[in-house]
């Protein structure tokens, strides 16, 4: 039975769990400089993102792997000196963890001392359990990935809905729960059966936060800028477009080279 939902004046990693055990949906978005961190903290959202899709979208590669540490560790910083109320989430980049516990923890401890990031999430299932381990026994928390993990998209070849077959969907269940039992906050599942997803949401006690997972997780995540429409190749079914900036802002930036050319901009109001 969910209760009166409670005013966080700061989301930590205890509010999610919390929020869960109440029945509040949990919201998060992705955030990547201080601009648009500023206006995803004022507008309430409980988690934000630093994203390794940053890859895809600030940078233009056509997958993840490309983002470094480094580079993550720059855009978290940014995000860092927006956020009032939002617990903010920082990818570990691709070849940051996977290969050496010891290289897991290290990378995560330099996202927290250099941007001052709340937590850190990583992909894997029981393959990466020794890294997570090594984490939090450093007393980082760590938010689990399942369902399709984009770092390996060339182990999977293709972004299409994961654990759609039995054993798949078994291995998903039972690394759901390992991440939970070693200390996990929260798990994100990503592109996963809706009946399988919130079969996975019931069973936990911490949080599960869906993308193309279905409403009958705890959570929802999108990456901001193709909810804000200011993406437009990309059309998955799960995302909602809640604006068309890339029309809008086109529009502008046509405006104002037609009014610089007309010598309309600046008019007399608009000089010194």
């Amino acid at each position: 039975m969910s209760t009166a939902k409670k005013d966080y004046k700061r989301i930590t990693v205890k509010s999610l769990v919390e929020m869960k055990a109440n029945g509040e949906k949990i919201s998060m978005l992705t955030a990547y400089d201080y601009t648009m961190a500023k206006i995803v903290d004022g507008a309430g959202i409980d988690v934000i993102l630093v994203g390794d899709s940053a890859s895809n979208v600030m940078a233009g590669h056509e997958t993840t792997l490309p983002i470094t540490l480094d580079q993550m560790i720059y855009h978290a910083s940014s995000v860092i000196r927006a956020i009032d109320r939002a617990l903010v989430v920082v990818d570990l980049p691709f070849g940051s963890y996977q290969s050496d516990p010891k290289e897991a923890l290290r990378s995560a401890i330099r996202i927290m001392k250099e941007s001052g990031g709340h937590a850190v999430k990583l992909e894997g299932g029981k393959e990466v359990k020794e890294s997570i381990k090594r984490i939090l026994n450093a007393g980082v928390p760590v938010m689990g990935h399942l369902g399709l993990t984009p770092q390996s998209i060339y182990k999977f070849g293709t972004y299409t809905v994961r654990a759609k077959e039995e054993a798949e969907a078994k291995k998903l269940k039972e690394d759901a729960l390992m991440l939970q039992k070693t200390g996990c906050f929260a798990i994100v599942l990503e592109k996963v059966p809706a009946k399988l997803a919130k079969e996975v949401a019931e069973s936990l006690t911490i949080p599960i936060i869906g993308i193309g997972a279905g409403n009958g997780v705890d959570g929802q995540v999108l990456v901001t800028h193709d909810m804000l429409g200011m993406t437009h190749e990309f059309n998955p079914r799960f995302l909602r477009r809640y604006l068309d900036l890339y029309k809008e802002m086109t529009q502008a930036f046509e405006q104002y080279v037609t009014d610089v050319k007309s010598v309309d901009f600046p008019n007399e109001n608009e000089q010194y």
